[in-house]
């Protein structure tokens, strides 16, 4: 099985507005409500693509419930904590000229609810495999990552981790199987500006060196590199298309490595599909369907 966790997840209002103005009465033009986090993502693009998962985390209030009502409907298995104080939180996305979000703070996490959810990772299997993505909430301690990275590293679980700064750097000792940092989170974590596509894979070795087993870099409409445990790098152009949401982009090119190496067991067909299913995201107002992806990974091919 493949569990993915997402702290906080939301219900994500994602809007189309001509020519947005802030101060002033908008219009939308297409609106959607969908279930957002990143890890919910990976979830549901993951079915997407004909693959099950469960989605851990937590809910609280109406919000939660919706939530949680949305992504079974998607045929994804769910295994949330209920969270008594606060509401699951809205995150409100416009897609205009420029895109503009506002987000929600979410429910309020008590030590009980950690526990509860540390029951949960405490019955993961060696052959599950775990994604945890996404930033944590103020009122959980930043070392749950560390945590749970260090339970599934014991158990031998292949885990990926989609994080940012201190949250993945703390972890990699843990030696995660996939890190998907981007070109601007690379340079952020090594704090020196980075040019070159060698550049971007002495970067990506460094990483390795510090635990990591496979290192993924988006490059956004510059493509992708991968660089594996088998001491291999691989360069994938971006697929040719129109950017029209960007939300859940990067979520969904983790989902569709890992499909892709569920199916193959090989690195260089789980790149493709990671691409091919980022960028099938990207041009969709919505996450990636599977048409779409074996679409784009033929012109990858």
């Amino acid at each position: 099985m493949i569990y993915t966790i997402t702290f906080n997840p939301a219900l994500d209002y994602i809007s189309q507005v001509d020519n947005f103005e802030v101060g002033k009465i908008n219009r939308t033009k297409t609106e959607e409500i969908l279930s957002g986090g990143k890890g919910l993502n990976v979830s549901t693009v993951l079915s997407n693509l004909g693959i099950e998962s469960t989605a851990l985390g937590f809910i609280a209030g109406f919000t939660g419930e919706e939530l949680k009502k949305n992504i079974e409907e998607k045929g994804i298995k769910t295994d949330f904590i209920n969270v008594k104080k606060g509401i699951t939180r809205i995150n409100v996305k416009i897609s205009s000229k420029e895109e503009t979000a506002l987000n929600g703070n979410g429910p309020e996490i008590t030590e009980e609810n950690i526990k509860e959810l540390i029951e949960k990772i405490d019955k993961i299997k060696s052959e599950d495999k775990v994604i945890l993505a996404g930033n944590i909430p103020k009122c959980i301690n930043n070392n749950i990552y560390e945590i749970i990275c260090k339970k599934l590293n014991e158990k031998n679980v292949l885990f990926i981790v989609d994080a940012t700064k201190e949250l993945l750097m703390n972890v990699l000792k843990f030696k995660p199987f996939l890190i998907k940092p981007n070109k601007e989170e690379l340079e952020e974590t090594f704090n020196e500006k980075i040019e070159s596509k060698e550049e971007i894979i002495e970067h990506a070795k460094k990483l390795q060196k510090m635990g990591a087993q496979n290192v993924l870099i988006s490059l956004g409409g510059d493509g992708a590199i991968l660089v594996t445990n088998e001491n291999k790098e691989y360069f994938i152009n971006a697929p040719k298309g129109k950017v029209l949401n960007t939300v859940g982009a990067g979520d969904s090119m983790v989902a569709g490595f890992i499909a892709g190496y569920e199916k193959s067991g090989e690195y260089e067909y789980a790149f493709k599909m990671g691409v091919a299913t980022g960028s099938a995201s990207a041009f969709s107002m919505s996450l990636a369907t599977k048409e779409e992806v074996v679409n784009l990974l033929k012109e990858i091919n």
